[in-house]
């Protein structure tokens, strides 16, 4: 038994009111814009007619033109707002979409949960490194282009049928054409965003109750009043936006006549958007609220229960997949080395998780079932994409891979990613202390020692000797601590900031391209990183991580450890094939208070010689 779709006049009453007071907003705006339009009418059509005033009146001719010419002033200003605000293009989450050849499973999976739903299925869908799923409306001309030129898979859209009144374009992109022409009279279907983690941590009837909700709302958003509505409020959002940066940049240098006309220009064009936005906030809030309650109530009748479980599962995939990429990306990131599997990685950081956390007991007992990854035909192709994109957003990477910037496996990373940062921590801090060494003491202070022929050996007992002699004259505040702190963030800035040089001069392919995407996406060009995960290190934490390397590469070199990876932790030194995790504290006794006390019976405890030269770089 087929069941009947609810199109867009679904019952929404609530969001359909709030659509409503947005589009009256709308409607006053416009309103008051061809108000003084009216009145020149009238004042001219009243003057040839004789009804108001003369013909020859010098009181109402001069009315008259400075009525008229208000009016005409009034509608060039209302043009140009109006112009900006429908052609500025809405900021567009990156993403990497999902062609509906290489997830067959998935499509069947959101079309039957559509029709469960009583809904329209969406658009497309797409994939993005977060723990979260949303829909989102992609309707805008330019989205419209961008997707025509992917040439992507449609959910909601029959090839096989023609729209009324147009003849479908041959080739795969006519359906899409000829929806997009018949989108001014039903709006088409957003995309469903699928956070990456869901699918590989969670299970296919996990999944399908997770989206339930979210694809229940496809039934209020192609409702035509809720699209205008939130078609307005985009557009204005993404005309502050235009406004803020002085207009969209150009592919030259203005002249500075243009840019002293532009300026005050775009500032009145965000004036206008920002007092319309305030007007509407809270019935476009209102709407929003209305619009998600009317597809939780939807979803109601599909795998409540699992959903409840599946609710479970998002706290716990977000917890491991932050510390995911805080602690265990990150690190390779600023190495210059991304991970191809981070999608498979949150699974071992999960599992690990529910090892240590009594909380999470019982949630790897699910990995036996069908996991949602397995919907997709080449789950490793989707995995390296999104972990490239992840490097994009979240550390400012270039978009696709390089000499400088290439991928490393999981089983290839204690050697090509924990090994090499220890080597060029303790590499970066001999040659700061060098320096120091080598470089003139302050005035009135004991004479800096004489500079020799050769640098000294790296050794770990040459560092701990710098900071335990510099203790009693400097304090943890003078020369052998905040000095180096401080040259140590000029020296990790100035590599930082050479690497971001050499990303910005390679080719600006999008976030998609190794999915299959055709061109860089503006959104992200030009902000790097887009969303950072955590905030620069200080001097101090610098300095601790160049210690603890220098610690590491001797136990390394002269007392037989090996570096690991913890999936909840990342870089770790494995002593006997243990991790060893209480190297902090006697690290920081040496940093901060120059009592090398601790730390040396650490090393006697593990066998570390620090008298042995260590290898760097």
């Amino acid at each position: 038994m087929t069941r009947t779709v609810a199109g867009p006049e679904a019952e929404v009453p609530e969001a359909r009111a709030r659509a409503l007071a947005v589009l009256r907003i709308r409607s006053a705006a416009l309103a008051v814009a061809l108000l003084p339009a009216a009145a020149a009418v009238v004042l001219l059509a009243g003057s040839a007619t004789g009804r108001i005033g003369g013909s020859h009146g010098d009181g109402w001719t001069a009315l008259r033109w400075a009525v008229t010419g208000g009016a005409l002033l009034v509608l060039l200003l209302a043009a140009a707002v109006a112009a900006v605000v429908v052609r500025a293009r809405p900021a567009l989450t990156p993403t990497v979409p999902v062609a509906e050849e290489t997830a067959p499973d998935l499509y069947r999976l959101v079309r039957d949960l559509a029709e469960r739903l009583e809904v329209p299925a969406p658009s497309a869908i797409a994939l993005t490194p977060d723990c979260d799923s949303w829909l989102e409306d992609r309707t805008h001309p330019a989205h419209t282009n961008r997707r025509e030129r992917r040439d992507r898979g449609a959910l909601a859209v029959d090839k096989s049928r023609a729209v009324r009144g147009v003849r479908a374009a041959p080739g795969p992109g006519g359906a899409d054409r000829a929806a997009d022409r018949s989108g001014r009279r039903v709006p088409r279907a957003p995309v469903l965003v699928i956070g990456s983690p869901f699918l590989w941590w969670m299970r296919v009837a996990e999944l399908r109750a997770l989206l339930a909700p979210v694809v229940a709302g496809t039934g209020p958003s192609v409702h035509p009043d809720i699209a205008a509505a939130r078609r307005f409020v985009r557009g204005l959002d993404a005309a502050v936006a235009v406004a803020a940066r002085g207009g969209e940049p150009s592919s030259g240098p203005a002249p500075a006549l243009v840019a002293v006309v532009r300026r005050p220009a775009f500032a009145f064009v965000g004036w206008i958007a920002r007092m319309l936005l305030r007007g509407c906030r809270d019935h476009a809030a209102g709407m929003e609220r209305a619009v998600a309650a009317e597809a939780s109530e939807r979803a109601q009748s599909v795998d409540y229960g699992l959903r409840i479980v599946a609710q479970e599962q998002v706290g716990l995939a977000y917890a491991g997949w932050d510390r995911l990429l805080t602690r265990v990306a990150l690190p390779a990131w600023r190495m210059g080395r991304w991970p191809s599997r981070l999608d498979a990685g949150v699974v071992s950081a999960l599992t690990e998780l529910s090892r240590r956390d009594r909380l999470a007991e019982g949630f790897t007992s699910r990995l036996s079932e069908r996991p949602a990854c397995d919907l997709l035909e080449e789950p490793g192709v989707m995995d390296e994409a999104t972990s490239l994109l992840a490097a994009r957003l979240f550390h400012g990477g270039p978009p696709e891979p390089g000499p400088d910037w290439s991928p490393v496996d999981w089983g290839a990373y204690p050697e090509e990613v924990v090994d090499r940062k220890w080597r060029q921590e303790a590499a970066r801090l001999n040659r700061l202390l060098d320096e120091r060494a080598d470089a003139p003491g302050p005035t009135g202070a004991d004479p800096a020692p004489a500079p020799v022929d050769a640098p000294a050996p790296p050794t770990l007992a040459r560092v701990i000797d710098r900071f335990t002699a510099a203790a009693p004259t400097d304090g943890p505040d003078g020369d052998g601590g905040a000095r180096l702190a401080a040259r140590l963030s000029v020296e990790v800035a100035r590599e930082e900031a050479a690497a971001s040089r050499a990303y910005g001069q390679g080719r600006t392919a999008g976030a998609e391209g190794l999915a299959g995407g055709a061109v860089g996406d503006p959104w992200i060009d030009g902000f790097a990183p887009v969303f950072p995960l955590q905030p620069p290190r200080t001097g101090r934490e610098l300095l601790a991580d160049h210690v603890t390397a220098m610690v590491c590469c001797a136990a390394v070199d002269t007392a037989g450890a090996s570096p690991g990876l913890d999936w909840l932790d990342g870089p770790a030194l494995l002593v006997g094939g243990r991790r060893r995790a209480d190297l902090t504290r006697p690290v920081l006794s040496l940093v901060e208070d120059g009592d090398d006390g601790p730390l040396r019976a650490w090393l006697g405890e593990v066998g570390v010689r620090p008298e042995k030269p260590v290898r760097l770089g």
